[in-house]
């Protein structure tokens, strides 16, 4: 009789196992992150349980015996992998997103722990968009040779016992990177960047590693953004822990983990009419690019969960940092009368304070009005654009 992979399912961390007879398994799922401290708080719970949540992980990943995982783990492992060389799959669930309840596969082969991320979609919101996300993400890793985005390995649905339907997709798990957000070091009163450490604890980004987390974060939108068609990776935010960091004494590294949308933003801009032969307006979609990038970058949650942060002027100069490091490197295109870098740099020194104000005041009225962040970037929208117009002149 073929061997089975046993099974063992966690909360977050193998100090939190969770059995089939666990009191958390016939409590709902949070709705949100603000509820992962206390699982068992009703508020805003969803019909799903626990319990439903790991069965529905279990079945996805022994379907069709363990095909999805066994062929994430060749592609992994380069070897001819069958179901009998796995020996156990642990299922950790790491948190409670607005769109998907992520967990941590770790599977047990030849002596080793292989991690996975598998985005499980439970919301009607969730569901919606985890299909295109696959799509992105698959697409964009077979056109980037660059590895700033997790590989995915298949998708399917689970029907739990009262009909309801769940998505959800097996991605790389990109180990020893961590989710990070503002939060107040109350010794020196300041605010700074803190990773989530599950390993060695959380810990402050000095000011230099901070820089170059924001450098390096624009570095990577800006390889994504494609100056003919405006296609760019929208939205993102820090809130929603969009970005992990790898932070190794004075080394940086960043890893994007989410692309929601991969589409051109301009159609919400009426002053921006396409037309593939005018150079001028590759230009200033490229700044309206800059401009968004640079006023998102400063946005995160106080704590990943509290209210909406507006970050120190650091945030500017990195974002100024690695959108150029990222402009440097795109091939030249025959819309331009020299490489993008020129091009942009000379379009961007006949811009005065007031052509970048103006440009960010049609930027942010074409924003969603009811967004929570909006009021706190119009607040601040004067100073950022100064302080914008200050760095790339010192540039």
């Amino acid at each position: 009789m073929p061997t089975t992979p046993q099974f063992s399912y966690f909360l977050a961390d193998s100090k939190n196992p969770v059995s089939q007879n666990s009191p958390i398994c016939q409590k709902p799922l949070p709705l949100t992150r603000k509820n992962f401290e206390d699982p068992f708080n009703k508020c805003d719970a969803i019909s799903i349980t626990h319990g439903d949540y790991y069965w529905a992980a279990h079945s996805f990943l022994e379907r069709n015996d363990f095909e999805i995982i066994t062929r994430a783990l060749r592609q992994r492992l380069q070897k001819d992998i069958k179901r009998q060389d796995l020996k156990e799959i642990r299922i950790f669930l790491e948190k409670h997103g607005e769109f998907y309840h992520p967990s941590r596969i770790e599977a047990v082969i030849y002596g080793q722990i292989i991690s996975f991320v598998l985005n499980v979609a439970i919301s009607q919101a969730g569901k919606r968009h985890i299909m295109e996300e696959y799509e992105f993400l698959e697409k964009l890793n077979e056109k980037h040779a660059a590895s700033y985005l997790p590989q995915v390995y298949g998708w399917g649905e689970v029907y739990i016992k009262d009909a309801s339907k769940v998505r959800m997709f097996l991605g790389e798990w990109f180990d020893e990177y961590y989710e990070f957000h503002i939060s107040r070091d109350r010794p020196d009163k300041k605010d700074k960047i803190i990773v989530w450490d599950t390993k060695r604890g959380n810990f402050f980004l000095s000011s230099d590693q901070s820089l170059k987390l924001y450098a390096l974060a624009a570095k990577i939108l800006t390889h994504f953004y494609d100056l003919e068609s405006f296609a760019q990776i929208f939205p993102w935010h820090h809130a929603a822990g969009d970005f992990v960091v790898k932070a190794e004494k004075n080394r940086i590294d960043l890893k994007l983990i989410s692309v929601r949308r991969y589409a051109s933003i301009f159609k919400e801009l009426h002053d921006l009419k396409y037309n593939e032969n005018d150079s001028e307006l590759i230009l200033q979609a490229m700044l309206v690019f800059l401009l968004n990038l640079s006023i998102r970058m400063r946005l995160d949650r106080l704590d990943g969960v509290g209210d909406i942060f507006w970050a120190d002027e650091s945030a500017v100069f990195g974002t100024l940092i690695g959108f150029f490091e990222g402009l440097a490197r795109k091939p030249h295109t025959a819309l331009l009368p020299d490489s993008p870098e020129r091009c942009f740099e000379y379009y961007l020194s006949s811009c005065t304070g007031a052509d970048l104000l103006e440009l960010s005041l049609a930027l942010v009225n074409s924003f969603n009005p009811k967004a929570e962040e909006v009021s706190v970037i119009k607040s601040h929208l004067k100073e950022h654009v100064e302080t914008f117009y200050r760095y790339i002149r010192r540039l």
